[in-house]
């Protein structure tokens, strides 16, 4: 079938210019852009001087952390011109190891957006934490030969590259050796460790919160991916690699996004719009979310309007607004006027279903069993950094005999991270600063990478409801208040994700939002995501994970109490 799409503004990414003129498509693939493209075809879709663009990738995304599947995801972002995504699925691996990693191929499979997977590198994330499975190089081996995996994903132990771990390098081996990236997470490292760990094949960042960090990593060779989502949002620091020589070696990604963000903001289209809106060119964002992107990861004829390239395109009604009217993917209409056309779901083996439902065995809980005993009055507290997934360590002095260490007034909360994969009981209790909140609890079963039971609180029988009620419901964020729910959003795939539509959960994802303000949190703070990274012990500085502190420099536990 021919397509004829004429009278177009067409961006052209490898000039930065546009060109008034016609594109003809034949099935999936673009086969001419110019004036002289007026033969007969099928269809005639007259532009009337819109603009056309490539669909935008996302190099670099969680699905597990919209809190939507795949097909919920596909319906959320294709609207907003992204029409491929390069996902991580390392959640839902840590709960559910290699049938997970199926869950997400099967789940994605003939959606209307193109779902390409870099395999999990660290399941778990490091040997300090708990997970529901672990991943070795052998596991992972036969899903390289899965025509949408690109490659191992974000190596997040750099003190196991840096040390030569063996089963790190032989997952790393592995992937080079099939022609695969390696994707990098190696926050603050610099120098002579960063050498090693580059040195060791791995090529891109987006860990990068200022411009020094990411500019001595574009010098040494690494693409550097431009982050923007719900918890980390690096763009303002990163704005000056929208110039030359730096623009051509970075790409845009979200990493985590919640489902109330994207409909309300957008997505990779949102990040674009943002940096124009800061004096950036439209062109270089663009060029970011395309071409680099698919000239990164190896994706042949991904990523242009040009001839003999797929026809994943986007009819904009205004460039520097990047307001997107229409979308075709492998030139098939998805989007007409804003609206996604419908689509059949994917379908998924009843025994992974079955597994992926299935995630939580930890008892009842008791609010006896967030009591700290006191060994000291110092105590290291984690500290929020704003807009930041690193956080500082605080030593202070706690009043134990006053409400158990909480101190509202200085806003020191409790923090608990209990295991919910293998029935151990292991749980790490210690205190946050930064959450504002006044009174009641919050629990979530998303703590990444492990996805333990995170609670956060102000006493002992909230966080108790709190996390009893995460375990009633499968999953999911809860918000308490002396002694009542005031809000829940289920998540019972894997306690990750949700199957209700994208419009549904934004609507629970802002009531959990708004009940954590209602009981003090901080402005500008998204609790349940910054609590999600809590206890992920490979960002710094400290975290808390299942068996106490983490020292994430120095990569181990270390101890709540310190002696003065």
């Amino acid at each position: 079938m021919k397509t004829l799409l004429k009278n177009g503004k067409v961006v052209n990414v490898f000039t930065d210019s546009l060109e008034f003129t016609n594109v003809l498509l034949e099935d999936d693939r673009i086969i001419g852009v110019g004036t002289y493209c007026d033969e007969d075809a099928d269809e005639v879709v007259d532009l009337g001087g819109r603009y056309l663009c490539p669909g935008f990738i996302d190099g670099h995304i969680h699905i597990e952390s919209t809190m939507l599947t795949p097909a919920e995801l596909a319906r959320a972002c294709v609207s907003h011109g992204t029409t491929s995504i390069v996902a991580d699925p390392h959640e839902i691996t840590n709960v559910c190891g290699t049938l997970g990693i199926e869950y997400m191929l099967e789940a994605s499979e003939g959606i209307p957006m193109n779902v390409y997977m870099m395999l999990p590198s660290c399941v778990p994330a490091t040997p300090l934490d708990e997970a529901g499975a672990v991943l070795k190089a052998e596991d992972l081996k036969p899903f390289y030969q899965h025509p949408r995996v690109l490659g191992l994903g974000e190596m997040m132990n750099y003190t196991g590259v840096i040390h030569k771990d063996p089963q790190v390098l032989e997952k790393i081996k592995d992937a080079r050796s099939e022609g695969h990236l390696v994707n990098g997470h190696a926050p603050l490292l610099t120098g002579k460790m960063l050498d090693q760990y580059i040195g060791a094949g791995i090529t891109d960042d987006h860990e990068c919160t200022d411009v020094k960090e990411a500019m001595e990593r574009i010098r040494k060779g690494q693409r550097v991916m431009i982050r923007q989502g719900t918890a980390a949002r690096n763009l303002e620091a990163l704005l000056p690699l929208f110039e030359e020589p730096w623009s051509r070696r970075c790409l845009l990604v979200t990493d985590d996004r919640h489902p109330a963000d994207i409909l309300e903001e957008g997505h990779i289209d949102h990040i674009i719009r943002m940096a124009v809106s800061a004096g950036k060119s439209v062109f270089t964002g663009i060029r970011m979310a395309t071409i680099q992107a698919a000239e990164y990861f190896g994706l042949k004829a991904v990523g242009a309007v040009a001839p003999g390239y797929t026809a994943d395109l986007l009819v904009l009604e205004d460039l520097d607004r990047v307001k997107v009217r229409d979308v075709y993917r492998a030139g098939k209409q998805v989007v007409s006027q804003g609206k996604i056309i419908s689509f059949e779901e994917p379908m998924v083996r009843p025994d992974v279903q079955k597994a992926v439902r299935n995630s939580f065995y930890v008892d009842e809980l008791t609010a006896g069993e967030f009591h700290i005993n006191p060994e000291e009055d110092s105590c290291r507290v984690i500290r929020l950094i704003k807009n930041q997934l690193l956080t500082d360590e605080w030593i202070t002095e706690l009043d134990f005999g006053r409400n158990n260490g909480v101190d509202i007034e200085r806003d020191i909360l409790k923090l608990a991270v209990i295991e919910r994969h293998l029935h151990t009981g292991h749980k790490g209790i210690g205190f946050i600063n930064g959450v504002g909140l006044q009174k009641g609890a919050i629990a979530s079963s998303v703590s990444h990478d492990s996805h333990n039971l995170i609670v956060i609180g102000t006493n002992e029988p909230d966080m108790a409801l709190a996390a009893n009620r995460i375990r009633e419901i499968g999953g999911g964020n809860v918000v308490v208040s002396e002694g009542r729910i005031l809000a829940e959003m289920s998540l019972p795939v894997a306690g990750l994700m949700s199957e209700q539509s994208a419009r549904e959960l934004a609507k629970q994802n802002l009531a959990v939002r708004k009940a954590v303000q209602e009981l003090g949190a901080r402005e500008g703070i998204e609790p349940f995501m910054n609590m999600a990274f809590l206890s992920l012990p490979v960002i710094p500085s400290l975290k808390m994970t299942t068996r106490g502190l983490v020292d994430v420099e120095k990569q181990c536990f270390v101890s709540l109490f310190v002696q003065r």
